[in-house]
């Protein structure tokens, strides 16, 4: 991980003469020279490498600085994998958007720094927030608030464009690819909102840095190690430069770890489906053999009941809401881990279907559930009562609702529930019981 022998050498040797601990950070990194790439004419960094063009050695030593000093904050950041994480949950992500939102962040917390400089034009967190979300806030009250996701999320105001056919119908009242013959889907056309349209243009000028991380290094099983390693080391550099930091305020953005969802999933419904001890009066328990019956003094003891394993099998009640606020791929997932569970919990279960009102009740034998043959049919609008309802008459130890939580639920069970939302409902209030968000 050595900072020898390529183009940034030098001015990897200012950042951590000025800010040792924060410019130290681009030693934890891979650094290359390139010169056959056409996306990366001046320098970019895949999450992973910093590359360096060739137009990179014609800058002032001062931008110089300030290029390498943004490029290692986006890799300390995990910006170019958080995209590729954003695309997984929300299906399609707009780089140029997300770029600008990501340099908005860096631009901001290196603001402050004398010894670098910023591209002019260079586009900043409280800028991008007055000028096109009308939210005015000061460099450092910007950083502590928001993160690339949230910002993200917030400037993408783009709609499916319809585009008129020669046939006088729209291209999404017509096949996926346009032809009506069912062949294979294309994304539909997007046109931007007010927002994305000035967030765009405010960052027209910077190149786009962020490329796609080399598909050979890409471990999806060590991205939480990842995620967490580089926390630990911006958290560690940023206290050890104090008011030098190329950190400034910068802690909303820190990378976070993200325990996957089916994890918890398997947690929540083994411990509520575990088979509690039970006593029983026909045999004794253990101690009361092992003195006789007596006392230490040759008193009778009281006759001590044992303890055997529960008798009764777990019961678990899913309830799927079909009114269209699940996709199919998450359903199928969800559907994945929930049979797992309760073959290996030997659980029996019961599935309610319905929208606002009971569709559907099937019960499977325990440990032999098949959800995924199961065909979700619904549509309309969602009322949690009936649903809830009807999970209550199957006496459940727990229940499980696959919903986005937009509904009344007036009848509110006796036992645990737990609401699995997907991403796009991770804000929406549970009415009781606890919420686990589907999202990677």
């Amino acid at each position: 991980m050595s900072a020898d022998g390529h183009r940034g050498t030098r001015a990897i040797q200012t950042m951590v003469e000025y800010a040792p601990a924060t410019g130290g950070l681009a030693l934890w990194m891979e650094h290359r020279d390139v010169d056959d790439r056409d996306d990366v004419p001046v320098i970019a960094n895949d999450g992973r490498c910093v590359y360096y063009g060739p137009g990179f050695s014609r800058l002032p030593p001062e931008q110089q600085v300030g290029l390498v000093a943004h490029q290692v904050l986006h890799v300390a950041l995990r910006h170019a994998p958080r995209q590729a994480e954003l695309r997984g949950l929300v299906g399609e992500v707009d780089p140029e958007l997300f770029t600008t939102c990501a340099d908005a962040i860096v631009n901001t917390s290196l603001g402050h720094l004398s010894w670098l400089e910023l591209p002019p034009g260079s586009v900043r967190l409280e800028s991008l927030l007055s000028d096109h979300l009308g939210i005015r806030r000061d460099p450092t009250a910007a950083l502590l608030e928001w993160d690339v996701e949230s910002l993200y999320r917030r400037v993408d105001d783009r709609k499916a464009r319809k585009a008129r056919t020669g046939s006088g119908r729209t291209q999404g009242e017509k096949g996926a690819t346009g032809d009506g013959e069912g062949k294979t889907p294309r994304p539909a056309p997007t046109q931007d909102g007010p927002v994305a349209r000035g967030v765009r243009e405010a960052g027209r000028g910077a190149p786009r840095d962020l490329l796609a991380p080399d598909p050979d290094t890409v471990r999806p099983e060590g991205a939480a190690e990842q995620a967490r390693e580089w926390a630990e080391r911006v958290t560690r550099a940023h206290a050890g430069d104090g008011e030098f930091s190329m950190l400034r305020g910068l802690l909303a953005d820190l990378p976070r770890v993200r325990t996957p969802w089916e994890t918890v999933l398997r947690t929540r419904l083994a411990r509520g489906l575990t088979r509690e001890p039970e006593r029983s009066w026909s045999r004794p328990a253990r101690s009361y053999l092992a003195n006789r019956g007596r006392t230490a003094g040759g008193r009778r003891m009281p006759w001590e009941p044992g303890i055997v394993s529960s008798r009764k099998v777990p019961r678990l009640v899913v309830v799927v809401d079909v009114s269209g606020s699940v996709d199919d791929a998450l359903l199928e997932r969800f559907a994945t881990e929930v049979e797992a569970i309760t073959r290996r919990m030997n659980a029996q279960l019961v599935l309610v279907v319905g929208d606002h009102k009971v569709r559907a009740v099937e019960a499977f034998e325990p440990g032999v559930s098949s959800l995924r043959e199961v065909e979700f049919q619904g549509g309309g609008g969602t009322d949690f009562t009936p649903l809830l309802e009807e999970a209550t008459r199957h006496r459940p130890d727990l229940c499980v609702v696959l919903s986005d939580l937009w509904g009344p639920a007036l009848h509110r069970p006796p036992y645990p529930v737990l609401w699995a939302v997907p991403p796009h409902a991770a804000h929406v209030q549970e009415p009781f019981g606890r919420k686990l968000v589907l999202a990677d």
